[in-house]
Formats: structure tokens, sequence, C-alpha cells
């Protein structure tokens, strides 16, 4: 435990006198986790549910998407949230928002409704998490760093993503899809219990009006970015641009934009400003994001045709990829940490080797395609490409907020989602569909029919599997190359602090002021 928790030198005041001090920052954590760990229908029982539901697979990932954007959404409001309202206000209405969710999960077949409903859950979840980790962070990192502060951030968010999917396949597998809600109406009414008994009202400074804010703006971004997960999520569905519906969407995905990109630019206070579009190093940042997210989406088809419908493993035995995936994350972050906090090494550098156990992972997997192959020799690539994928989505976001200044720090966050947050998962699984797809296709056109059409089959698949491996591990090592073209200077060896709320106050107070003058 640290000494600055054990000495009562970290006041946490939201809690009641009678709580000891030395288990308030874990209760934040529990509250932490168990938002992260919320939705209101969970992707891990996509299957299970639409098997059960008039829900087609692609309608429940709809769904599951709509959350991931109401995830992305509150990042350029979570401080005038933080700002207007109190602590245990947040925190009750993030609860209980994402308790009715799951209780109304439950029983909604409506599509519209449960995407809304979806989308409410994915808003509190981050909400909820902002507030219970922005509390604890002096007790995390005293010195107030980002780049302490993130890696351990990243262990819970990343971490319950894999919890989630650990918890939903057991679930499913012994009982079904409505006992994931269950257990997660029954974390939250203990979440909600506590608030209720063990806390208070506190709020340290004089509470600012939500005076001046763009929600239209953030509702068209939000109906943009869900209208290009829409085109990619149903495209095979619906047979891509040759299907009436994804052209209707594609047409107001480009109206949509029109309208976001004019109103961004005329009004005087965007939900995003078009400053935190200007930084020289974004673009390549978003590049970097995106290429993570195409090679982490390669085991959502290809790897999931293998084991499941080549080597017929069945949900348990892979439920102990997870395993390897936390561990993965947990390695990660902690070699992240090492390596920017204490050794002061080049983010390049950092981010090549984040990307090569990406790429290696492809390797490892094309040379693993085969019809007898052992579970167990998934295991070391699976922690590969946690491994990898962490190490690149931590050191990408300490990069962030070295390179913008704190007030558009959160804008940028919100522009890193549109890539990180669904629309790059989306869009690297339609590749590899489409991409699988048309390799069976085109070996089925050059070896015909075998003698015997289910051996044949099984070949096919796994020679395209094998091809789909081998393209993407090329193009990995093509993107390696042009990473070391990057001439970006070592990480700095003093690093940006978290501003104090109090200064961060002072900073809303006055610019609130000014809204109110312009507004006058």
């Amino acid at each position: 435990m640290p000494n600055h928790i054990m000495q009562g030198k970290i006041d946490m005041p939201l809690f009641r006198d009678f709580v000891p001090k030395f288990i308030r920052p874990w209760i934040y954590l529990f509250f932490a986790f168990v938002f992260q760990l919320s939705d209101s229908v969970y992707l891990v029982s996509a299957n299970q549910m639409a098997s059960t539901t008039i829900l087609t697979h692609e309608d429940v990932m709809m769904c599951g998407f709509f959350a991931l954007v109401g995830v992305n959404m509150p990042f350029p409001l979570l401080f005038r949230l933080k700002f207007r309202f109190k602590n245990k206000q947040m925190l009750l209405v993030c609860a209980v928002c994402i308790l009715l969710c799951n209780v109304l999960a439950l029983h909604v077949t409506s599509m519209p409704l449960l995407c809304v409903m979806c989308y409410l859950a994915g808003f509190c979840k981050l909400w909820g998490t902002f507030e219970c980790m922005s509390n604890i962070q002096l007790w995390l990192t005293p010195e107030r760093d980002f780049s302490i502060f993130f890696p351990f951030l990243y262990i819970l968010v990343l971490g319950d993503i894999q919890c989630n999917e650990l918890f939903g396949t057991y679930i499913d597998y012994y009982y079904d899809w409505h006992y994931m809600n269950y257990l997660l109406m029954a974390l939250l009414s203990v979440v909600t219990l506590i608030l209720v008994t063990s806390t208070k009202m506190f709020h340290f400074m004089k509470q600012l009006p939500l005076y001046g804010v763009d929600w239209l703006g953030g509702l068209l971004w939000s109906a943009l970015l869900l209208e290009l997960i829409y085109i990619f999520n149903y495209g095979e569905y619906y047979n891509w641009w040759d299907g009436e519906k994804i052209r209707h969407v594609t047409y107001a995905a480009i109206v949509t934009a029109y309208f976001c990109i004019g109103r961004m630019r005329h009004i005087r206070h965007p939900f995003i400003s078009p400053a935190a579009w200007k930084y020289k190093r974004l673009w390549p940042m978003l590049a970097l994001f995106f290429a993570s997210e195409l090679l982490s989406a390669s085991p959502n088809v290809l790897q999931n045709a293998l084991v499941g419908g080549i080597l017929h493993f069945d949900v348990l035995h892979t439920a102990n990829f997870t395993v390897f995936m936390i561990i993965g994350i947990i390695v990660g972050c902690f070699f992240t940490l090492e390596w920017v906090n204490r050794m002061h090494f080049s983010y390049v550098r950092l981010l090549f080797i984040g990307f090569a156990t990406l790429v290696v992972y492809q390797i490892h997997l094309y040379f693993l395609v085969s019809p007898d192959v052992n579970i167990e020799l998934f295991y070391f690539p699976t922690f590969l490409r946690s491994f990898g994928y962490t190490i690149v989505f931590c050191a990408l976001t300490i990069y962030l907020e070295e390179m913008m200044p704190f007030e558009h720090f959160f804008h940028g966050l919100f522009i890193v989602g549109i890539v990180r947050t669904g629309l790059g998962m989306a869009i690297g699984s339609a590749i590899y569909s489409y991409g699988l797809r048309y390799a069976i296709a085109d070996n089925l056109a050059r070896f015909g029919t075998g003698s015997n059409a289910p051996d044949f089959m099984q070949a096919v698949t796994l020679m395209s599997i094998k091809q789909c491996y081998g393209w993407t591990a090329i193009i990995g090592c093509i993107f390696l190359l042009l990473i070391l073209l990057f001439d970006t200077p070592p990480v700095r060896y003093t690093f940006k602090k978290i501003p104090y709320w109090n200064v961060l106050g002072r900073r809303m107070k006055k610019a609130y002021r000014n809204v109110a003058l312009e507004e006058e």
C-alpha cells in the first residue's frame, strides 16, 4: 500500500468519515472496474442472442458499436460535467442509468431502442470511469504524471474488455446470455448501495452551468460515426454498394459530414475545436492507430475461422486465449511504463516494438495454419498480439498528451477515438471478411471441385486463411519500414503534469464568463 495513502496524506472527501482512508481508492477502482465491465448488449453473446431473438448477428454487433460510439462521445464534455455536478450525483446517475439499460435489454426487442440504450450505457460508462479515475490520480501518481497514469488506466480499460469476454464466454456456455446482464445488474446494485450508504455530496468549487455546450454538434458527430460503422458492419450482409441500404447510408454520411464540418467551422464554441485537427503529427498518429486496429482485427475473422470452423475448438478452450490476452495487457502496460517514464527512450522505438510484435503474430499464425494444430500453440502468439496492441495504444495516447496542450487534449482523444473506438474495428473486420471470401472464391475457381467435397473445402479454406495471413504479414513488414522513416525526437525527460483541479476550475470559470459576455 502506498505510504501517502496509509499516512492519510491524500483525502477523498466523497466518502463518509467511517470509511477508512486506505480502502477509499480501492473502492473507486471497484467502481471503475464495474463501469468498464458494463454494457447493455454484450458482443461476446452475439451469436447466442441472435439465435434466441429476432435480431441478426449484424444487429447485435451494431448495438455494440452504438455502445463504443457512446463511450467516445463524452471526451470533449468530461470537464464541463465534472465542474457542473457533484461527485456523488455523477456516479449515481452513471450506475443507475447503466443498471436500467441492463434491465431493459432483457425485455426490449426493438432494434432502434436497443441502440439508444447501448449509446446511453456507453456514455455513462466513460463518464463514470473518468470520475473514478480522476479522483484517484494522486494515489496512482503523486507527481501528476500522465506517463504513469495512462499505463495503469489501460490495465483497467483493456483488461476489463477481456474480462467481459471471459465472463461472458463461461456464462453463455453454462447458462445463457441473460445471465451476463444479471451479473452486471448485481454488481451495479452493489455500486449504487455503496454510493447511497457510504458517500456524501461533495464539490470542491462552485458549480458551473453547462452553458455554451454544442449538443447538436455532438449528435452530428455521433451520427456520422455510426453511419460509417453501419456501412462496414452491414456491407457483407447487404452486398456492399450493390445493396440499396448501403448506398442510402453512404449518401447520408456525406451529408452529415458536410454539416459536421460546416458547424465546426462557423459556430463560436463547436463540439470539436477546429484547432484540434491542425496539429501536424495528429494525422500520422491516426494512421498508426488505424494500422494497429487493422492488424489486431485479423483474429476476429481469420483466427475464429481457423479455430472454430476448421479445428472445432469449443468456447471453453478458446476462452483460454483471453487469459493470455490479459497477461499481455498487463506486461505491455508495465513495459510501456518502464520504457517511457524510467528509461526515457524514443517513442519510435517503442512503437516499432509494438507493431513488430503485431506483425510477428501474423507471421506466426501463417505458419500455424494446419488442420491438426494443438490449441496450446496459439497461446504465445495471442500473448504477443495483446502485448503489441497494448504498447501501441498506451504509447500513442501518452504521445498525444505530450503533443497537444491540455485544452485540446480531450478533443484529441475524441478524434483518435473515431478510429480506435468502433470504426477501426468495423473496417478491419470488413476487410478481412471480404478478403477471406474473395480468397475462397478465387481458390475454388482455380482448383475446381474435389472428389471429396468436405475435405476439399477444408483445404481451400485453410489455404485462403493462410493467404490472408501472408498478405497481412507482408503489409505489416512494409509498415514497419515506414515507421523507421519517421524522425521523431526522443521523449522528454520532464513530462507534462496533470493540472490541479482548482487550476482547471479557474480556467473553466474564466471561459464560462467569456461565453456569457459573448452571448450578451
